[in-house]
């Protein structure tokens, strides 16, 4: 097998005693040959010898599984594939003045952040997971990592504050998969156009690559307060193979706010997040409480990938030893009527 390294490879002086039997199972033939022409000549047996290759297959058997069995002193060790769980999930929070709302008990942003923990706490170790807050501008409060208590108190600090641009909420997400910071696209018709359609003409100044098994977990009331919409962002994410799985939070008809002594009415936007999701291949859902919030969560796809872990494979040999001696012994009982 390729790549098969050998633990205790000294042990394969062991398999010196294979030719060795070899030698003394022929020589054990000639000699019961030698007995039977013997007796044939007293007329006690017949003189045609069993000339038939059959008869070398349960001592043929029994030395395989010899030989297995001195193979697996060595302890060898083989790549073998797992299947797991694997790739990055950035949890893009929107922490706009309006995620205060609470048409989502107790709070848009505080039903988010609970449904939160519970995702980071199912999520397996092969899972890196970061976590972004976006408002007129994004930051990414924990890159992408294994470390869920980091990840849990990244979540408990965001606060709620401010306007909302998800071009800036998506930008940041992918930042923080990329690894830097990802400007707006660029226009080359108009100039820069940070969340502007989709042009024919609009590219990322420096590549960013393509990230498959990545996805941005966009938990916002989806009311973008900037003039352009997330359209390009959105663009950018799919051709990095980032989706994107938008979250509404709040209900379509909406509640009101106070900020700054005005009331301010706020409702949940979903046509702009639908579209976001068909752009990156992902899917929209609409949370009305933490509960369904966290059923959301559950639906949310992680690749399924394999990797390559060595592994000892010495009960593999030892399995495959014992099925040849059985298989020997068999062959040897129907046949003489006796192992060996």
């Amino acid at each position: 097998m390729s790549g098969v390294s050998l633990t205790w490879p000294w042990a394969l002086v062991a398999l010196l005693v294979v030719p060795v039997l070899v030698v003394a199972y022929r020589r054990g033939l000639r000699a019961q040959e030698r007995r039977r022409a013997a007796l044939a000549a007293d007329g006690l047996v017949t003189a045609a010898p069993d000339r038939s290759r059959r008869r070398h297959l349960g001592p043929a058997l029994l030395l395989a599984a010899l030989t297995v069995v001195l193979l697996s002193l060595t302890r060898p060790v083989a790549p073998v594939a797992e299947p797991h769980r694997e790739g990055t999930v950035v949890l893009a929070f929107d922490v706009s003045g309006s995620m205060a709302a609470t048409d989502v008990k107790p709070s848009r942003l505080e039903a988010a952040k609970a449904a939160a923990r519970a995702f980071v706490a199912k999520q397996p170790p092969s899972v890196r997971i970061g976590v972004v807050a976006f408002g007129g501008t994004g930051l990414v409060t924990q890159r992408p990592t294994d470390d869920r208590a980091a990840v849990l108190a990244a979540v408990a600090r965001l606060k709620p504050s401010g306007d909302t641009s998800l071009t800036d909420g998506i930008l940041a997400g992918l930042g923080a998969i990329v690894g830097k910071p990802v400007k707006p696209p660029v226009d080359t018709e108009n100039g820069p156009a940070p969340g502007t359609g989709s042009g024919s003409g609009a590219t990322q100044e420096t590549p960013i690559g393509y990230h498959g098994g990545t996805a941005i977990v966009l938990l916002t009331d989806g009311e973008d307060t900037t003039d352009a919409g997330p359209s390009a962002a959105a663009e950018l994410a799919s051709s990095a193979g980032v989706r994107i799985e938008p979250i509404g939070l709040g209900t379509p008809a909406g509640t009101t706010i106070q900020v700054d002594g005005f009331t301010v009415a706020t409702a949940l936007d979903e046509p702009s997040l639908q579209a976001v999701a068909q752009r990156t291949g992902g899917t929209y859902r609409r949370a009305s409480d933490a509960a369904s919030l966290a059923a959301v969560y559950d639906a949310i796809d992680v690749q399924w990938t394999t990797r390559t872990v060595p592994h000892e494979v010495t009960s593999w040999l030892a399995a495959l030893a014992g099925l040849l001696l059985l298989g020997g012994a068999t062959v040897s009982v129907l046949r003489q009527g006796r192992v060996v």
